[in-house]
C-alpha cells in the first residue's frame, strides 16, 4: 500500500487521469509531442469572459536571431481608470525547455491577462535541443530589454515589469533575473514569479521512491529535457560547463535579485529544488514568498475546480497585484 497522501480532491482527478492512455516516450521529440498535446488540452479548459486582443512584435535576440513577442491587452488595461503607466507581465511558457509555444499556451496567457487586468508580453523563446542553453534565457533577456526601451509606446512603466514563468518558463525567468543582475538593464525587474520552476539539472528522485508513481512530469522526461538543453549526460556536467543561466540553482550568488514568489506541489519532482532555491534566496537577503501545496503534483492548478488550485491562483494573483 502506498504511503503517499494525496489531496482528497486531487485524488479524484488522479483516478480519472490514471485511466488515460500513456504516451510512449523514447526520445526528446516524443516528449515534445506528448507535452504539447497535454498542455494544449489543459489550456483549452480555461474560460475567459471577454476576448483579449493580441498583437505580435518581432525583436532581435542577443545573437541576432529574430524572435516573436506576443502582447495581450485585456479591456481593463486598454482603457484603464487610471491613465498612468501600468504594470506588465513578461511571460515565459512551460514545456520542459523542449516543448510549448504561444499557440499551446494562448488561452492560459489570455486568462492571466484578464485575471490581473495586466498587459502580458509572452516571449516565443527558442527550444532545445535545436537551441541549447542559454538561448532561451538570452531571448527572454532581450525581450525584457526591448520592453523597457519601448514601454512608453504601450503605456507600460519600465519599473513595473514582472518576470513570470511556469515550470520550464520559471527556470527561464529565474535565469533571466540572474542575467539582468549581471549584465544590467536600466531597471531591475519589479518582481519574479516562479511557478514550480525547473531550475536544477542535478535533481534525482530514487527509482523506488513511492512518489514516482504520482508524478505528472516524470523523472524520465526530466532527464531527456535537461540532456537536450545542456547537451551533456548528468555525469558529464559540472559547475564549470553548465551555464548558471540555464540551470539557475547552480548559481553560487543569489543576492541582488528581485522580490520572488515560488509555489510548488508536494508531489512535484521539483519540490526539493524549489524549496532549496527559496531557502537560498532568503539567505541571500531576497524577499521571498513561498507556498508549498501538499498532496498535489506538477501542473495541479489545471484542475481549477479543486480548492487547492483556487488557493494557488488567488495567492499568485495577490502577489502580482502588489507591483
Amino acid at each position: 500500500m502506498s504511503t503517499v497522501k494525496l489531496d482528497p480532491e486531487w485524488a479524484l482527478v488522479w483516478e480519472a487521469f490514471k485511466l488515460m492512455p500513456k504516451p510512449v516516450i523514447n526520445d526528446v521529440f516524443d516528449l515534445r509531442k506528448a507535452s504539447n498535446i497535454a498542455l494544449t488540452a489543459s489550456n483549452a479548459t480555461l474560460v475567459i469572459p471577454e476576448e483579449v486582443p493580441e498583437t505580435k512584435h518581432t525583436i532581435t535576440s542577443l545573437d541576432g536571431s529574430s524572435i516573436d513577442v506576443h502582447q495581450f491587452v485585456p479591456a481593463a488595461a486598454a482603457a484603464p481608470a487610471d491613465p498612468k503607466p501600468q504594470r506588465a507581465i513578461l511571460y515565459a511558457f512551460g514545456g520542459g525547455m523542449v516543448a510549448g509555444s504561444i499557440d499551446v499556451w494562448r488561452q492560459g496567457i489570455k486568462e492571466l491577462a484578464y485575471r490581473t487586468s495586466s498587459q502580458v508580453f509572452a516571449v516565443h523563446y527558442r527550444l532545445a535541443p535545436e537551441h541549447p542553453a542559454p538561448a532561451a534565457v538570452e531571448d527572454f533577456y532581450s525581450a525584457a530589454k526591448w520592453l523597457q526601451e519601448h514601454g512608453g509606446e504601450f503605456n507600460v512603466d519600465p519599473k513595473r515589469v514582472i518576470l513570470y514563468g511556469p515550470s520550464a518558463g520559471g527556470g527561464i525567468a529565474a535565469g533571466t533575473s540572474l542575467m539582468i543582475r549581471d549584465k544590467g538593464l536600466p531597471h531591475p525587474p519589479a518582481a519574479l514569479m516562479l511557478i514550480y520552476p525547473m531550475i536544477d539539472d542535478r535533481t534525482v528522485l530514487p527509482a523506488d521512491d513511492p512518489v514516482q508513481d504520482f508524478l505528472i512530469w516524470t523523472s524520465k522526461g526530466n532527464n531527456l529535457a535537461w540532456k537536450a538543453l545542456l547537451g551533456k549526460e548528468p555525469e558529464e556536467r559540472t559547475d564549470e560547463n553548465v551555464p548558471v543561466y540555464g540551470a539557475p540553482a547552480r548559481a553560487k550568488d543569489l543576492s541582488g535579485l528581485p522580490d520572488t514568489y515560488i509555489d510548488v506541489g508536494g508531489l512535484d519532482l521539483f519540490v526539493g529544488e524549489d524549496l532549496e532555491y527559496a531557502r537560498r534566496l532568503t539567505a541571500a537577503g531576497v524577499f521571498v514568498e513561498l507556498h508549498l501545496f501538499p498532496g498535489v503534483p506538477h501542473g495541479f492548478e489545471s484542475a481549477r475546480h479543486i480548492r487547492v488550485a483556487q488557493e494557488a491562483i488567488a495567492a499568485r494573483t495577490k502577489f502580482l497585484l502588489r507591483y
